[in-house]
């Protein structure tokens, strides 16, 4: 609408207000076996940490306060969503079962003036909302078609296999309060770097450490100055402040295993602060990822991703 003069270019980049503090993107494809383990973890840190417990907070620059959503917004509450991408198992059914079982029950309305609690808040559930997307599009068509949806103040990403740790997500917040710009705009980036040496990466095959390096170089030699700095691109938990989206989402192309770097790179060119912050990680069982075919698919992603930049595909106008 913007291009087309209907309405301001400024208005190009607006976001409708936040209704809950916390959006968890979750990509789903044939998880049926890994991810109930992720969202019992996810849930129990979410409602312990953002869900309604009664009282509103002031304003505050302390740290663990702003980990636990109260730094000075006083919307509280979660949601997770479940973007399950052309899944041909039970994972839907898996998803939907363990919501109802799981349900986080609202606090009871007052019948009277009689009834009414010492300090009057609204209360509201988490919610787990799941999206079934017909073909399966790649890791990052589910992420994206997600994102589109939150609701969250902040938004977060992370694979359904639960290898991120969910009690580092107050990590990604407080490093993205402290870099936001004037607008709100950041975005943190979860780091294994300084996992390199340990058990978690040194018992992993000669070849998958030898084509991360390679994949490595190639961010390097290939994406943009700042997306080059960042040691750990492919780790699959990112932050998003809610104003940073409409800088990154709608100009989104990648669906395949490079969406990452694509998020950064069109970051980076709206000049959106980024932060690189150090995350627990484990390896799990049963990835979808074929070491050879796949990074193969990165690397010729990668090169596209560079002459399509280079060529103004992505440029704003």
């Amino acid at each position: 609408m913007a291009r087309r003069g209907q309405i301001p270019q400024e208005e190009a980049y607006q976001v409708t207000d936040a209704e809950v503090f916390m959006s968890l993107v979750v990509p789903a494809y044939n998880e049926q076996d890994r991810i109930p383990g992720m969202l019992q973890e996810a849930v129990e840190y979410l409602e312990q940490q953002y869900g309604h417990h009664g009282t509103k907070s002031k304003s505050s620059s302390n740290g663990s306060l702003q980990a636990s959503g109260r730094q000075g917004d006083p919307r509280r509450g979660w949601e997770i969503i479940i973007v399950s991408d052309g899944s041909r198992d039970k994972t839907v059914e898996i998803v939907l079962d363990f919501a109802r079982t799981h349900y986080v029950k609202p606090a009871p309305t007052p019948k009277g003036p009689w009834d009414r609690p010492s300090t009057p808040t609204t209360i509201t559930p988490g919610a787990i909302r799941i999206v079934q997307l017909e073909q399966n599009r790649g890791k990052g068509g589910a992420v994206t078609h997600g994102m589109r949806h939150a609701r969250g103040q902040y938004v977060v990403f992370a694979d359904a296999d639960g290898a991120s740790k969910f009690s580092d997500l107050g990590k990604l917040v407080v490093g993205s309060e402290r870099a936001k710009d004037k607008l709100g705009r950041a975005v943190a980036v979860g780091s294994r770097a300084h996992m390199v040496g340990t058990d978690a990466v040194v018992k992993r095959s000669r070849l998958r450490n030898l084509l991360m390096r390679a994949f490595h170089l190639g961010i390097w030699l290939l994406t943009t100055e700042r997306t080059a700095q960042i040691k750990d691109t492919q780790c699959g938990f990112k932050l998003f402040t809610r104003p940073a989206l409409p800088y990154i989402i709608p100009y989104m192309h990648s669906e395949g295993w490079i969406f990452d770097v694509e998020m950064l790179m069109l970051a980076e060119s709206a000049e959106i602060p980024m932060v690189e912050v150090p995350v627990g990680w484990k390896e799990v069982t049963g990835s979808k990822l074929n070491v050879v075919k796949d990074s193969i698919g990165m690397a010729v992603g990668l090169g596209l991703l560079r002459i399509c930049w280079g060529a103004g595909i992505y440029r704003r106008e």
